[in-house]
């Protein structure tokens, strides 16, 4: 080779690798972008949350329930405590359905038959809420001659129910087969090598998909219009209408006052951060998982 041709060679050389650092540094600079614009709206709603809300978060937000309407002043004690009561007793309707249903789908279940099952979890999970709400209204609301506090609940239970199978039976088939196999070998019962054995083993990641359908649900409104309704006043029965942190919000929104509104930034705010808070906690838990 001459010493043009050497000379040509590495300038050709050169030219590729330019060429190939600008290529990388073009792509990692889209993917900054596009990293951006995932988080600058959520840095936008926060930020703006905050700027709106943050004033009208005292301590009576917490503790007095709403002034008469116009009147300055009042809280939202009364829908931070009916959103904790419809939370809870979705939890504890949907989230041993789910699981259970997800222990059948890794543990008993024909291929075919799970595979049905997992299809119409799937299904389930994008059907709008407003439809779960409007099902709640014929199958509870309208026998029960009214809304309530159980018809909320329900409505908020199955919207949990194919999340949390979905969630769970992935969990669970994460558990070594081998697991299992050593138990059998032991000649412990089917049934309790699922509960001490595969369930305990995959207990973290169960509270993890339970704490991830809690923070699904617990900003949902539509359903609960059809459903719980909501109240103005203190009402933690079971039978009647209870007011909730998403209804109050949106009721408060509508309204034609000045207060009202600044309240319903500040709700939206509380509402934020609690479910800020749950998804919090499942990275937790998913860290400590893997760790």
């Amino acid at each position: 080779m001459t010493t043009v041709e050497a000379s040509g060679r590495r300038l050709e050389d050169q030219h590729q690798h330019r060429w190939r650092r600008f290529k990388s540094g073009a792509m990692s600079a889209l993917a900054v972008l596009s990293a951006a614009a995932v988080i600058l709206p959520l840095g936008f709603v926060l930020f703006h949350l905050l700027l709106q809300g943050a004033s009208s978060v005292n301590v009576d937000f917490f503790t007095r329930t709403p002034a008469a309407p116009g009147s300055p002043g009042g809280g939202m004690a009364n829908a931070i405590a009916g959103s904790a009561e419809l939370l809870a007793l979705a939890t504890a309707l949907g989230a041993p359905i789910g699981v259970l249903g997800a222990i059948y789908l890794s543990e008993y279940s024909s291929p075919a038959v799970a595979a049905s099952i997992r299809f119409v979890a799937d299904v389930l999970n994008g059907v709008p809420s407003i439809i779960w709400g409007v099902l709640v209204f014929g199958v509870v609301v309208v026998p029960m001659h009214g809304f309530s506090t159980l018809a909320g609940a329900v409505a908020l239970a199955i919207m949990m129910i194919p999340l949390v199978l979905r969630t769970t039976e992935e969990v669970l088939l994460l558990v070594p087969g081998g697991y299992r196999e050593a138990a059998l070998a032991l000649g412990i019962a089917r049934w309790k090598i699922v509960v001490h054995i595969v369930v305990r083993t995959a207990s973290r990641g169960i509270v993890t998909g339970v704490l991830l359908a809690v923070a699904r649900i617990s900003g949902e409104t539509a359903p609960l219009l059809f459903t719980a309704f909501g109240n103005l006043n203190w009402n933690l029965g079971l039978t009647q209408p209870i007011a909730a942190l998403p209804l109050q919000i949106y009721t408060y929104a509508v309204s034609p006052y000045e207060d009202w509104h600044r309240q319903a930034w500040a709700g939206a705010l509380v509402l934020i951060s609690l479910i800020f808070l749950l998804n919090l906690s499942v990275r937790f838990l998913t860290r400590a998982k893997r760790l």
